[in-house]
C-alpha cells in the first residue's frame, strides 16, 4: 500500500461513515435508546422493567407531542417557543370550566384559545415577517400573563383535573399500554403522513430548505405559516391536556419545564434548526431517550437542575454534530 493510500484510508473511513449516519439517521438513534435502557436495568437490578417501560412510555408521550410542534416548525427554519405557555393555558382552562360548562366545553374553549394564538404567530411570523423566536417567546410571555389574569379573575390557584383528562393522561391499560397512546397514535400518524406524502409537508420542506426558491416557484409562504403555526398551538394544547392528566395538576406554569426537552427531542431526532431536513420519526426517539435519560438520573438521584444542564448540552452538541455531518455530506 503506497503512502497516499494510507492518508488516504482514514478520510474513506469517516466518508463512509458521514454517509451511513446521513443515509440512516433513525439506527443511531435506536442504538443509543438501547444503551440507555440497559444502562437503567444495570443500574436498577430490582425495577420492575415492565411497569418502568409503562411509566416511561406515558411520560414521553406528552414530550412528544409538544416535540412535533417544534419539529414542524423547525423544518420551516422557525421554532416555536410559546408551545409551553400554550399547553400549560389549555390544561388550566379545561379544568377550570370543568365544574361549570363541563369538560367537553372546557377543552373546545382551550382549543379555540389555541387556534387564535397560532393564528396571531402565524400572522406574526408570515404576513409582519417577524422572527419566530422572537414572535413565539413574546407570545409565551402574552399566554402566560393573560392566564395569570384569568386566574386572579376567577380566584384560582389551581383546578381540579378532569377525570377524563386524568383518566386518559394517566391510566395504563393491560400492565404496559398508557391510554394516552389513543390520543398519540392519529397525531403521530397525521405528521408522518402530511410531512411525506401531502403537497403540504413537501411546502414545509421547500420554505425551510429554500424560502426564495419557494416563493419564485409561486408558493404562498405566509397561508402555509399560518396553518403550520395554528396546528403547531393545536399540538401544543392537546399536549398540555395529557400533562395535567399525568400530574393531576393544572396551573399556568403546568408544563414550564416541557419546553426545553420539546426543542431538544426535535434536535436529537435529526430535524436541523435551519430548516430543511428532519422528521418526525426521530423526534418521537428522541423523546423516548430524553425520558429514559430523565429515569436514569432520577434513580441516581440528581436534581432537576442537573437534567436541565445536560439537556440544554445535549442541544447544543447534536445541533452541532448534524451541522458537521450535513457539511461533510
Amino acid at each position: 500500500m503506497t503512502a497516499a493510500q494510507q492518508t488516504a484510508s482514514p478520510t474513506t473511513t469517516t466518508s463512509r461513515f458521514v454517509v451511513a449516519l446521513r443515509d440512516r439517521p433513525l439506527l443511531p438513534l435506536f442504538v443509543l435508546l438501547g444503551l440507555l435502557v440497559l444502562t437503567f436495568a444495570l443500574l436498577n437490578p430490582r425495577a420492575d422493567l415492565e411497569d418502568w417501560f409503562a411509566a416511561a412510555l406515558r411520560a414521553a408521550i406528552p414530550v412528544a407531542i409538544l416535540a412535533g410542534a417544534q419539529t414542524i416548525t423547525m423544518l420551516t427554519g422557525g421554532i416555536d417557543l410559546s408551545v409551553a405557555a400554550t399547553a400549560s393555558m389549555a390544561g388550566f382552562v379545561a379544568a377550570s370550566l370543568y365544574t361549570g360548562p363541563g369538560t367537553v366545553a372546557g377543552i373546545a374553549f382551550a382549543l379555540l384559545i389555541a387556534v387564535l394564538i397560532g393564528a396571531i404567530n402565524g400572522i406574526g411570523v408570515g404576513v409582519f415577517r417577524v422572527h419566530p423566536l422572537i414572535m413565539t417567546l413574546g407570545m409565551g410571555l402574552v399566554i402566560l400573563g393573560a392566564a395569570n389574569a384569568y386566574q386572579l379573575a376567577t380566584v384560582r390557584t389551581s383546578s381540579g383535573v378532569p377525570p377524563e383528562i386524568r383518566w386518559i393522561g394517566s391510566t395504563i391499560a393491560f400492565g404496559v399500554l398508557p391510554v394516552s397512546l389513543v390520543v398519540f397514535i392519529p397525531l403521530a400518524a397525521i405528521i408522518l403522513i402530511g410531512l411525506r406524502r401531502t403537497g403540504y409537508g413537501r411546502l414545509l420542506f421547500a420554505i425551510g430548505d429554500n424560502p426564495i426558491a419557494a416563493r419564485l416557484s409561486g408558493v404562498k409562504s405566509w397561508q402555509v405559516l399560518l396553518l403550520l403555526y395554528v396546528f403547531s398551538a393545536v399540538l401544543a394544547a392537546i399536549g398540555g391536556f395529557l400533562i395535567s392528566g399525568l400530574s393531576n395538576v393544572a396551573s399556568v406554569t403546568l408544563a414550564d419545564s416541557y419546553l426545553l426537552p420539546s426543542v431538544a427531542a426535535a434536535v436529537i431526532g435529526g430535524t436541523s434548526i435551519l430548516g430543511g431536513r428532519g422528521g418526525y420519526t426521530g423526534t418521537i426517539l428522541g423523546a423516548l431517550i430524553l425520558t429514559v435519560l430523565t429515569s436514569i438520573l432520577s434513580s441516581l438521584g440528581y436534581p432537576e437542575a442537573v437534567r436541565q444542564i445536560l439537556f440544554g448540552a445535549i442541544i447544543v452538541l447534536v445541533a452541532a454534530g448534524y451541522a458537521r455531518v450535513t457539511t461533510q455530506s
